[in-house]
């Protein structure tokens, strides 16, 4: 660091120090040695559905995975599309490919064909890994992808204890169909590890600190999709920093693993930070509001993450009855967590004899996750606490990237050892985003406004650009307008969230049909089948409103802030009437 900024809030730190030492290989050797120094190779990294699984036996497969991955061909450099819940096989498979140096790009197992496509081809995948369920959109999504790819279906039923395994197969409304047996490029998961039998022996480098870990898909400043590319030190330095400055220790401890594998949150803490301290994650493959409560009751974890959808759930499940004195950590982030919601979590813990409270944290994919969350002891009302350990932010004037004074409104900007190599394959956007400012430092520009006190407590306020959050997962407005405009008839649309009491918000699309055209359930019915082929089920309008003409600016373009105001209003007067 050229020079070290300001950092008012390190009075607030107690008992944290203020730098880290960092692993300086890959994550396969952070999660391993520290494993092997704090002599937990017979503790369970991780337990699914009941199936506990030790150290030993993750390395063990991750071997196994990393042969079978070689065995159809994938090497250092190369990149597999990752397209799964939260299961062993796609944990394993992480951790795999990093192993051999390969690259695990990481998306939505309910992303859309178009996605699919998008996502494969942006990354130059040469296999995916997706889950029996979904293997059919693949092999739909790969047809507009003019290379080979080799698709490895899993199935979660193999990594269920018994007798679950038997028994899952009966509760599945819809039973994924038969591998094509004259496709070769198709491989069930079973034949795919043994076929790694044949490789006699692993890779004897690993990856360096600096080479590209994993690719997650955001839709960086612009509202295309990018590849954005986190390094092993990215990832390793996010999971060291969140594990000292949670102000407890997460050694040995029972981590709620609900957040998605394809979400910088659900990856760097969810599992990463677990892992690394020698914890258990407990693996949820999919969160209900219906099983939450008797996962809860039934895996007594220490630490849960979530998205403020998932602490809103807390408060309206059933059959939260039980002492939560367990609970050491709750942390939210992926999207703001309103006062009023905090308030209400707090006091639901204080009911059910937890000592803690819930804490906000706040980040950007391009820096994997969190890089600033509340005090251990310290909350200070709306604000999203302190940057994490060797991560510094500062608040600039968006116009000139000069430092603004304690108090004033300017975008956030943040510097430290999570701040991503760049997007994939877009030295345009990643100039744009990564940009050196007077200290010689190089600063994340993360398009959102923020105030920062004079004691260094920071306080989110809104985006520069426009986005929606859907229980915690970005839609871009641009791409659901887009699809909305692809339809004959339609000649304008405004694609905005609106106020959601479980999601937070969700996708309302106003739509002016072109002259002389009706509105009907026909148009409104085929929008929406459009919008499920091309865009993933988070930005499908769950409402279409058809208007004569939208409000415009005065340089005319669509006033969506108009119509953002108008449903915020009439949401408040629903809830009070």
């Amino acid at each position: 660091m050229s020079n070290t900024p300001n950092a008012p809030w390190l009075k607030y730190f107690g008992d944290i120090p203020e730098h880290l030492d960092y692993p300086q290989g890959s994550m396969y050797e952070a999660v391993r040695k520290s494993a092997e120094e704090k002599k937990k190779m017979n503790s369970v990294a991780y337990e699914f559905k009941g199936k506990k699984t030790n150290y030993k036996t993750f390395f063990n497969k991750i071997d196994v995975l990393g042969k079978a991955y070689m065995s159809i061909g994938i090497e250092k450099g190369d990149c597999v599309t990752v397209c799964m819940p939260n299961t062993p096989q796609g944990v394993d498979t992480f951790y795999a490919l990093n192993r051999i140096g390969a690259i695990p790009a990481m998306i939505h197992p309910l992303s859309a064909v178009g996605e699919i496509a998008f996502y494969v081809k942006a990354s130059s995948s040469k296999a995916v890994l997706v889950v029996d369920l979904f293997y059919e959109k693949v092999l739909e999504a790969l047809e507009q992808v003019d290379y080979p790819v080799k698709v490895i279906v899993a199935h979660i039923k193999d990594e269920l204890p018994f007798p679950l395994n038997m028994l899952y197969p009966l509760t599945l409304k819809k039973k994924p169909a038969p591998l094509p047996k004259d496709n070769k490029d198709v491989i069930d998961w079973a034949d795919f590890i043994a076929g790694g039998r044949k490789i006699k022996e692993l890779p004897a480098t690993l990856p360096k600190k600096e080479d590209t870990a994993v690719i997650l898909f955001s839709g960086g400043t612009t509202g295309t999709s990018k590849g954005i590319e986190l390094t092993n030190l990215n990832m390793n330095a996010l999971a060291a920093q969140v594990a000292t400055n949670a102000g407890f220790t997460m050694e040995g401890l029972r981590m709620f693993s609900v957040m998605p594998l394809f979400h910088g949150f659900g990856l760097g803490v969810g599992i990463h930070t677990s892992l690394m301290a020698s914890g258990t994650c407990i693996i949820i493959p999919q969160f209900t509001i219906k099983t939450y409560a008797q996962d809860v009751k039934k895996y007594k974890p220490n630490v849960i993450v979530g998205v403020p959808t998932l602490f809103e759930a807390l408060l309206r499940s059933e059959g939260f009855d039980f002492d939560l004195s367990f609970l050491r950590g709750m942390f939210c982030g992926g999207d703001s967590l309103s006062v009023e919601l905090k308030k209400k979590v707090d006091t639901f813990l204080k009911e059910h004899n937890a000592t803690i409270q819930v804490r906000e944290g706040y980040g950007t994919t391009e820096c994997v996750t969190a890089s600033c969350l509340t005090p251990f002891d310290t909350y200070r009302e709306g604000s999203i606490g302190i940057p994490l350990s060797d991560t510094y932010y500062a608040i600039v004037n968006p116009h000139n990237d000069t430092e603004l004074p304690y108090g004033e409104e300017g975008e956030i900007c943040i510097c430290g050892p999570t701040v991503m190599k760049g997007y994939l394959n877009n030295a345009e956007e990643t100039a744009s985003t990564l940009r050196r400012h007077k200290d010689g430092n190089l600063w994340l520009h993360t398009g959102d406004l923020g105030v920062m006190d004079e004691d260094g407590f920071v306080y989110y306020k809104q985006r520069m650009k426009r986005l929606i959050i859907v229980s915690g997962i970005n839609v871009y407005p641009s791409q659901v307008e887009n699809c909305i405009d692809a339809h004959p008839d339609v000649l304008l649309s405004c694609a905005i969230g609106i106020p959601d009491p479980y999601k937070m918000h969700v996708v309302k699309a106003f739509v002016v049909l072109r002259q002389g055209v009706e509105p009907s359930d026909k148009i409104k019915e085929e929008i929406i089948e459009n919008c499920k082929k091309n865009i993933s089920k988070y930005g499908v309008p769950k409402e279409i409103e058809f208007r004569d003409a939208l409000p415009k600016t005065l340089v005319g373009k669509v006033a969506y802030r108009q119509l953002e105001e108008e449903e915020a209003a009439k949401y408040e007067q629903a809830k009070t009437e």
